[in-house]
C-alpha cells in the first residue's frame, strides 16, 4: 500500500515538475511556429470529427498567438468548419441514404424544431461549449434553414463561445502557478458545463 501511494506521489510530482511556466510556453512557442494556417485547421477538423477536443485548441491558440489573435484564429477556424459541414450535408441531402435517415422520426423531430425555431435557438446552442452543435451542424444542413439564417447563428454563437474559453484560458501556466485562481477557473467552467447542459435538456424538451 505504502509503495502504491509513493507511485501515485510519483506521478503526481512528474506533472507538476512537466506543467511548469517554462515547460508550457516552450510548448507553445512550439505550437506557434506551424503558423496561423495551422491554429485555423485544427478548431475546422473539429467540425467533421467532434471527438477532437476544441476547448484545448482554443487554449493552445490564445497561448500561442495571444488573447485577440488566437482568439480570432480559433473564431475563422470553428465557423468555417461549422458553414463547410452544413454545406456538405445540403449538397448530400439528395442521395437516398440521407432520405432514409431523413424517414426516422427522431431525425423528422430535430428537422422540424431546427426548422421551427430558427435562429435564436441555434445562437443558445452554439453559444456553450459544451453543447452538441456538431449535431446542430448536420441537422440544419439538412433542414429547410436558409445559409445565411444559419450563417448569422454561427458567427455570433461560435463568437460568444470562442471567446469565452479564449478568456478563461489565455493564461494557462499562471493558472497552475495560482492554485486559487485555477479552482475559479474550474467552477466556471463547470457551471458554463452545466449550463449547456440544461440548454439542450430544455431544447430537447
Amino acid at each position: 500500500m505504502e509503495r502504491l501511494f509513493e507511485g501515485e506521489n510519483m506521478n503526481s510530482q512528474i506533472l507538476q515538475d512537466y506543467f511548469t511556466a517554462e515547460n508550457l510556453m516552450n510548448l507553445f512557442e512550439t505550437y506557434r511556429s506551424f503558423g496561423p494556417f495551422f491554429a485555423i485547421l485544427l478548431p475546422l477538423l473539429e467540425a467533421f470529427l467532434p471527438f477532437l477536443p476544441l476547448i484545448v485548441f482554443i487554449v493552445a491558440n490564445v497561448n500561442s498567438f495571444g488573447l485577440w489573435f488566437g482568439f480570432l484564429l480559433s473564431w475563422i477556424g470553428a465557423c468555417t468548419g461549422a458553414i463547410i459541414v452544413f454545406i456538405l450535408m445540403r449538397k448530400l441531402n439528395k442521395f437516398k441514404f440521407i432520405q432514409r435517415l431523413k424517414q426516422r422520426k427522431t431525425f423528422q423531430k430535430l428537422l422540424a424544431w431546427v426548422e421551427r425555431r430558427g435562429f435564436s435557438p441555434l445562437f443558445l446552442v452554439l453559444c456553450f461549449p459544451f453543447t452538441p452543435s456538431a449535431a446542430i451542424n448536420v441537422v440544419a444542413g439538412l433542414s429547410k434553414i436558409s445559409i445565411w439564417q444559419f450563417t448569422l447563428a454561427v458567427l455570433s454563437g461560435k463568437f460568444v463561445m470562442v471567446f469565452i474559453v479564449s478568456f478563461i484560458g489565455q493564461d494557462l501556466h499562471a493558472l497552475i502557478a495560482q492554485p486559487l485562481r485555477g479552482v475559479i477557473v474550474a467552477i466556471v467552467i463547470f457551471l458554463l458545463w452545466l449550463i449547456g447542459k440544461k440548454v439542450e435538456k430544455r431544447l430537447n424538451t
